[in-house]
């Protein structure tokens, strides 16, 4: 299950590529798109499958090459976005391990965090220009096809959404674990702000002993694979305890949401 929105091709999807270059062809493989919120998607849609029984095991995997659709000239997206990959296994286990899953979706902040132009409209665009026309981009703040096919954010909007609206989503992950923000291990947010991040703590009312993920500052904002990204620096430095709890959270363009706490590998 490949948890992306950059693959380059609309079809086929990346995940089935990936199964037979890993020697697994044959197996079922798709990809879903849910932006910075499609690895917390993934790994409730995995966490269901093994638990109904249709899968054994699911190859999670969060993937963004963000640098294909950042525009360099915008300064409210450029410094932000870059590329990486993470990736986890769920199978069963005899304790659970993948909390309940809080998750939605907000589509009338749709036009938020959106590639500029459609590609039926670019494609127009282009037909025109092909015909000698003269084609004004500028009502999508491009410059051509090429900038008019890149992400634009409207970035005080979704600072506000994400800071006010996901902390309670995250609080009701761990009120559904059955816990509280004292049993938790390590809080492993989306990498989308670092100002985000910390207002979600303060939020949250997380003590300060509790490892939280801010690798934003080094690897900068990599969508879909921010939390499992970090999650694997996290435990292979030892910030975060394996066998702990971590509460995760993801959200992103859509706009969507998910948040669950998980058992750490």
């Amino acid at each position: 299950m490949c948890a992306t929105v950059t693959h380059p091709f609309a079809t086929p999807a990346a995940a089935p590529l990936l199964a037979t270059r890993l020697g697994a062809n044959g197996v079922p493989a798709f990809d879903i798109s849910a932006a910075c919120a499609g690895y917390c998607y993934a790994i409730s849609l995995a966490s269901d499958m093994v638990r109904g029984g249709s899968a054994e095991h699911v190859l999670v995997v969060g993937v963004e090459k963000l640098s294909s659709v950042t525009d360099t000239s915008d300064r409210g997206t450029a410094f932000i976005f870059g590329d990486g990959a993470g990736a986890t296994v769920v199978s069963p286990s005899d304790e659970p391990g993948i909390g309940p899953t809080v998750w939605g979706s907000d589509g009338e902040k749709w036009s938020t965090i959106q590639q500029r132009l459609g590609w039926d409209e670019i494609l127009r665009r282009w037909e025109a220009e092909d015909a000698g026309q003269t084609v004004d981009w500028s009502d999508a703040q491009a410059h051509d096809a090429r900038s008019a096919s890149t992400l634009a954010m409207a970035g005080q909007s979704v600072f506000r959404w994400a800071v006010w609206g996901m902390a309670p989503v995250a609080q009701q992950a761990i009120d559904k674990a059955g816990i509280t923000a004292a049993d938790l291990d390590a809080f492993i947010p989306h990498q989308a702000n670092m100002r985000i991040v910390d207002a979600m703590v303060k939020q949250l009312g997380l003590p300060e002993d509790i490892p939280v993920a801010r690798d934003i500052a080094e690897t900068g904002n990599t969508s879909a694979a921010s939390v499992p990204l970090a999650t694997e620096r996290m435990l292979r430095e030892g910030e975060a305890p394996r066998g702990g709890l971590a509460l995760q959270i993801g959200f992103g363009a859509g706009l969507v949401y998910a948040a669950q706490v998980v058992r750490l590998p």
